[in-house]
């Protein structure tokens, strides 16, 4: 069972973060939705607290969206929910969109930040955008992990350059608890394995060349797009309307980075109140 927070009554709410972060990415949006909602927070299979010895030595299809969407599943069960408004953004978002689209009656809705999406796989992948990915590919070398697991100074360097790069509203620096966690031995080698899995932003705009669009998720979406987001810019929002059958909204935040949940709580609160 995947660790997790659980504050608050009402309907199910489960709030997925992304990479490189953990459950403490829902630090500023738990306080404003307990009142009204059931929110539970997890670590990812993992990351944070989630991370069990010897699971860098686990193949890499054990984190990726598969097991991380059966993984929510089964703390849904436990918990009792037989449905749930699931928040995201990066990995979050990709696993909870995986969820909807495979287990859509598990999923009341969904609250959406910047990640992947059908519509901009080309758009990830183009020649003046590629280099913003140039991490994914780093995490497929035995080297990533060489010159940064278990390492407090390397992981504290490496996050803050995402964290810097890509946050923008109130973000400052890396926070001690998140280094902490990475640079336990082997964690940070686990946590790459979402990018060795296939299931990152590269591999899934790869795989989908050529080939015909899925077929649109069918339960009802927000999405909020934080617009100073180097990694997903607003143009790869285009195309949500293809991607999202029920898209109820997109809302472009013109001074949001790439951590929309942590940098506009109280916009991604009021999305997910409009759906309890």
């Amino acid at each position: 069972m995947i660790s997790y927070a659980h504050e608050g009554n009402g309907v199910p709410v489960v709030c997925l973060h992304g990479w490189p972060g953990a459950a403490s990415d829902y630090r500023a949006l738990l306080p404003l939705l307990e009142r009204d909602a059931e929110v539970v927070v997890p670590d990812l299979v993992g990351f944070g607290a989630s991370y069990r010895d010897g699971d860098a030595d686990r193949p890499a299809s054990d984190f990726g969206r598969d097991a991380q969407a059966t993984a929510v599943v089964e703390l849904m069960d436990h918990l009792g929910f037989g449905s749930a408004v699931l928040v995201g953004y990066d990995v979050g978002s990709t696993t909870a969109s995986h969820l909807a689209r495979t287990r859509p009656e598990r999923v009341r809705a969904l609250v959406l930040g910047n990640a992947i999406h059908p519509g901009s796989a080309a758009a990830a992948l183009d020649d003046e955008h590629r280099a913003e990915f140039w991490y994914q590919d780093f995490h497929q070398l035995a080297l990533a992990a060489r010159l940064v697991d278990g390492s407090a100074d390397a992981v504290r360097t490496y996050l803050e350059h995402f964290w810097s790069h890509w946050g923008h509203r109130g973000i400052a620096a890396v926070t001690e608890d998140l280094v902490e966690a990475y640079a336990r031995p082997g964690a940070f080698t686990t946590s790459i394995n979402w990018y060795r899995s296939g299931s990152a932003t590269v591999a899934i705009a790869l795989a989908a060349r050529g080939q015909d669009p899925p077929a649109p998720i069918t339960v009802p979406t927000t999405v909020l797009w934080g617009d100073r987001d180097p990694l997903f810019p607003p143009r790869l929002a285009e195309g949500l309307d293809r991607a999202f059958a029920d898209l109820r909204g997109v809302q472009h935040l013109e001074d949001v980075g790439h951590f929309v949940p942590l940098e506009a709580a109280n916009e991604v609160a009021a999305a997910v109140r409009a759906f309890l």
